[in-house]
């Protein structure tokens, strides 16, 4: 069966100050969900309790991919040196520069001290450890090899944060010249344009009429700028907190990006690298393909491809093979599932996935420069365009008042 989603607590970083039985005053962090919890475990540790501030609310965007893999490849070095499991958690929150870190490790520790096994500590905090990271530690603790699940984890983490990384920045360049060339844009029209057109009033000649056109833009953008400001800022606050937390327009955007000529194999490669990477892992580490399938769903953002792989996941339970899974969803190519059928035949999947997870790595690392490399010219053609036309349009009169006098 699927793993059950795990609804996230509303964690919270608090610092405590309280007095001990000598009288001596104590503080430290702790993260809980409300402050009487706080209150309760420090009358359990015999601590009297006189200040406890929220510092801050624990989102899941607060705990980042980087520091996770760097947690959890440093517990892996910990590890293969021969260090005990707790001792190796202490040490490991002693060190953390974050309190809120601190606190998590600590109780982590602290549940393991206890004999509880560490990925069910880890579900504790989902939003701090996704899905595969509890789902690995949980294999390594059944096969004994702890260290070498952490090991492989943080390497197929490192792998996807930078693909992930080269994307959104491959993406992000042409929004970027984007808004700098609007920008550019209005200033002309709403500052430079203006006093254009004061001059050419008083000349006693009709004006070309893409001058005139670009006028009468301007004085638009002039007399209706605090409105058409007003209107832009509410749209635009209006689709991030409403609209783009949406389940169904985030299908509709992700749509978008895999069917424009510039962003549909990007976007494709980079999450079949994702999917492909994550399955060979969890097979490698002798996970079942169903809970596999649940892994890599888990571990790619686009809505699209989560929706094929439990679809996948749904026909592997009744007992299809996975190339035969992969068949109909036009989101894996034929080779996919040709090497995939090969792999099952002879024995080799979690090869011939870990060639696929490559192959599509490397395409999308390729795709990523190459976009960038044929986006640039174009994007300062259009710039250069735009800009000429507006200093065109601005000095069209005074050529054309030259020509008459001469």
């Amino acid at each position: 069966m699927s793993e059950t989603p795990v609804i996230a607590p509303k964690w919270r970083l608090f610092h405590w100050q309280a007095i001990d039985t000598q009288g001596n005053i104590q503080q430290g962090d702790a993260i809980e969900i409300t402050k009487d919890s706080i209150y309760q475990q420090l009358f359990v540790a015999g601590l009297q309790p006189l200040k406890i501030t929220m510092i801050r609310r624990l989102t899941s965007g607060y705990w980042k991919n980087q520091e996770r893999i760097s947690v959890v490849r440093q517990l892996a070095t910990l590890l293969q040196a021969g260090l005990p499991l707790v001792s190796s958690l202490t040490l490991l929150a002693n060190e953390h520069p974050k309190p809120a870190w601190h606190c998590v490790l600590h109780n982590v520790a602290k549940g393991v001290r206890e004999g509880k096994p560490l990925s069910a500590m880890l579900s504790a905090y989902p939003d701090v450890f996704p899905p595969i990271y509890r789902q690995l530690v949980s294999i390594g603790e059944l096969t004994g090899q702890l260290d070498q699940c952490c090991l492989q984890l943080a390497a197929q983490q490192e792998q996807q944060a930078e693909l992930k990384a080269k994307v959104k920045k491959a993406l992000r360049y042409p929004l970027i010249v984007s808004v700098i060339a609007t920008f550019v844009t209005l200033l002309m029209l709403t500052l430079v344009l203006p006093e254009f057109a004061k001059i050419y009033a008083t000349f006693d000649a009709q004006l070309p009429w893409f001058t005139r056109m670009l006028i009468g833009v301007s004085d638009v953008l002039v007399s209706s700028g605090p409105w058409l400001t007003g209107i832009v800022s509410c749209c635009c606050f209006g689709y991030q907190q409403k609209l783009h937390p949406h389940i169904r327009w985030k299908l509709r955007e992700q749509k978008l990006l895999l069917r424009l000529p510039l962003t549909s194999r990007l976007v494709t490669d980079s999450c079949l690298s994702q999917v492909f990477q994550t399955l060979a892992m969890t097979q490698r580490a002798g996970m079942t393909l169903i809970s596999g399938l649940t892994a890599a769903s888990a571990s790619v953002s686009n809505l699209h491809f989560q929706t094929a792989l439990d679809v996948i996941r749904e026909k592997i339970m009744q007992g299809t093979p996975l190339h035969k899974a992969f068949q109909g969803s036009p989101l894996f190519p034929a080779l996919c599932q040709q090497l995939i059928k090969i792999g099952e035949e002879s024995g080799t999947l979690d090869e011939l996935l870990l060639k696929l997870a490559l192959l599509h790595n490397n395409k999308a690392n390729s795709l990523a420069d190459t976009l960038s490399q044929t986006i640039e010219p174009v994007l300062m053609a259009v710039m250069g365009v735009i800009v000429g036309g507006l200093v065109i349009a601005m000095y069209l009169p005074i050529f054309q008042l030259g020509s008459v006098m001469g």
